[in-house]
């Protein structure tokens, strides 16, 4: 797959091919091949629908020789992030026990692409259930960094990212409960928004979720990519009561549409991060450029948040024990030690503990509640410090200070899980050794319309290029 095809925009590829130029097989198997070629340096993908998607590629140009309606994606090849269903492969969880889960059906998500011309080539890798920040489990093992194999491109959409990063395919699908597309987006250089909650369908459910943290959404390389992910796959959806109706207009019309009058805060540590020197001045370089490129000033935000990251641990704790109860005893020797200690965890937790961990949560909401009554839009660094060891753990000492917490290792993002903002990272620049650093744009609920617009903006300002054709370090 040459450079100029691996690294095209989802948008153009689409264009491309409803216009012609391209054929949905030659996108297909350029993907293809590309993925046979790097992925075993990357382990982006764990499985493959090469022959199946080839398949769909030929029935796709049939469909436009006939002068049928192919899509705005269409011949668009896309990954599937492996907690997530598609058709005919197994929806593993990264996870030894649910090896041979297949999939009968594709998620609300992955149809909604599907219907828009896009073609689904394989699974993506993921930590156990998507428990941690960075993407290795024992199924099938580490996934590395394409701008540094030694690193880790994040967790727990990090087959997504190093797929996207890599040229692999142009956008794939992933998943956010604590920054699972913001963490590797960042440590990738990608765009990644988190949606507000409920505006992605997530059904069909296998288990039915009680705490609204999830959310679904694109990881591109493109603003204008995840504006058209968004309008194909938003809107309300029978089998997710939480989903909510899709927006008047579609995303991809408003993105040049930007308001007047903006008004920007800025918190570089919520008042109790500690964030790597390097990142810091990125960012701090970034919200400034920012500002200059919307005529907007920034404000400096004194405040101390709430930080409800155990909360945010224990409540998810408590679900994923629910949910794997039946089959814990029955598989204990196949989990992840650091995954079963996560459910084991979550069965000890009393009724009264997830009441204090709620009303902390709250308090949370309530301080951001203040925050967007004064401002629009929201700047923090996305991640505390760039990539590190691709199979892990998470870094605990950051400067040369011990974190007060374990979680302060992704501070920046599971507050707006538990919050329900929606949130966005763009790359802000790189580190000393390379690496890109993110700075994640939130706004207030429903407002996705405002971090694509602004996101687009910055993208004219620092372009998302430079990516690596080859992955590095290898």
């Amino acid at each position: 797959m040459n450079d100029e095809l691996a690294f095209a925009p989802a948008h153009a590829l689409g264009a491309a091919v409803r216009r012609g130029e391209l054929s949905p097989e030659m996108v297909v198997d350029a993907a293809l091949a590309r993925i046979e070629r790097l992925n075993p340096v990357l382990n982006a993908f764990v499985a493959l629908r090469a022959d199946a998607a080839r398949a769909d590629a030929r029935v796709l140009a049939r469909r436009i020789a006939d002068g049928e309606d192919a899509g705005p994606l269409a011949g668009v090849p896309f990954g599937v992030k492996d907690l997530e269903n598609l058709a005919g492969l197994a929806t593993t969880h990264g996870s030894v026990p649910f090896r041979n889960n297949v999939a009968d059906s594709d998620s609300t998500q992955v149809a909604r692409l599907r219907r828009a011309g896009a073609i689904p080539v394989g699974k993506t890798n993921t930590p156990e259930f998507g428990y941690t920040g960075f993407t290795k489990n024992r199924l099938f093992g580490v996934t590395r960094n394409p701008w540094n194999v030694a690193r880790t491109p994040g967790g727990s959409s990090g087959g997504s990212a190093a797929a996207v990063a890599a040229g692999l395919v142009p956008l794939a699908t992933a998943s956010d409960g604590g920054g699972s597309i913001r963490i590797p987006a960042s440590y990738s250089g990608a765009f990644g928004l988190k949606p507000t909650f409920g505006r992605v369908p997530r059904g069909p459910f296998a288990f039915r979720d009680w705490i609204d943290t999830v959310c679904y959404g694109p990881l591109t390389r493109d603003v204008t990519d995840a504006a058209l992910f968004l309008d194909v796959v938003a809107g309300s959806d029978p089998h997710d009561p939480d989903s909510l109706p899709r927006d008047e207009r579609p995303w991809l019309t408003r993105l040049d549409e930007l308001p007047d009058g903006l008004r920007i805060g800025y918190s570089p540590t919520l008042g109790y991060a500690r964030v790597d020197p390097d990142v810091r001045t990125a960012v701090d370089g970034a919200v400034r450029a920012l500002g200059a490129a919307l005529g907007r000033p920034v404000d400096l935000l004194p405040d101390r948040f709430t930080d409800a990251g155990f909360a945010w641990a224990a409540l998810n704790a408590v679900q994923l024990h629910a949910e794997l109860a039946p089959l814990v005893e029955k598989h204990r020797p196949e989990w992840g030690r650091g995954f079963i200690r996560g459910a084991d965890f979550g069965a000890r937790l009393t009724a009264a503990e997830i009441g204090t961990f709620q009303r902390e949560r709250l308090r949370l909401i309530e301080e951001m509640v203040r925050v967007f009554a004064q401002y629009d839009l929201l700047l923090t660094p996305t991640t505390p410090t760039t990539a590190f060891a691709a199979d892990g753990p998470l870094p605990t000492v950051i400067d040369g200070e011990k974190l007060d917490s374990p979680i302060h290792a992704v501070a920046f993002t599971y507050p707006f899980n538990l919050t329900g903002h929606p949130a966005a990272t763009v790359r802000a620049g790189f580190d000393r050794d390379g690496l890109p650093i993110g700075l994640q744009l939130v706004a207030e609920r429903g407002r996705e319309d405002l971090l694509l617009q602004v996101a687009r903006v910055w993208e004219r300002v620092r372009p998302f290029d430079g990516w690596p054709r080859e992955p590095r370090g290898a």
